[in-house]
């Protein structure tokens, strides 16, 4: 399968929502307006494209020197298992290699934590960390 990646482009409206509303995120998409307002104000976005069809989105925001937060990593479930959602990560990651922490949060899952240890990440308590959180859901 081919595809290609293109750095800092925001995607349509359209095609984000199609990413998000296929991998369930509808509190990502219940507010339109706000899912542009975080993409105009992420520090880098990377997507991948099938032709014109976006197929898989990385979003990192943060201060590009102390501390990168891997946001967003959303690959169409017919495109998965492709190495799209890896050839993202890579590229971002070698992208901020030099950054003091990489941080990235995800549902745990036996799948996800497998792929983003095969990525070189790692659980908060192999560094004795613990994360807190405050989510305001509406």
């Amino acid at each position: 399968m081919n595809y290609n990646l293109k750095e800092n482009i925001i995607p349509a409206l359209p095609d984000l929502l199609t990413l998000y509303n296929d991998a369930g995120w509808s509190n990502y998409t219940k507010d339109e307006e706000l899912l542009l307002k975080a993409y105009h104000h992420s520090m880098y976005v990377l997507t991948a494209w099938s032709d014109d069809k976006l197929v898989g989105i990385l979003r990192i925001v943060g201060d590009g020197y102390t501390i990168v937060y891997i946001q967003d990593l959303l690959v169409l479930k017919d495109y998965q298992h492709m190495g799209i959602g890896s050839a993202l990560m890579k590229k971002a990651l070698n992208k901020y290699k030099e950054v003091y922490q990489v941080i990235l949060m995800t549902d745990d899952n036996p799948t996800l934590r497998a792929f983003y240890e095969k990525m070189g990440l790692m659980l908060g308590g192999a560094y004795g960390c613990i994360p807190f959180m405050k989510f305001n859901f509406t």
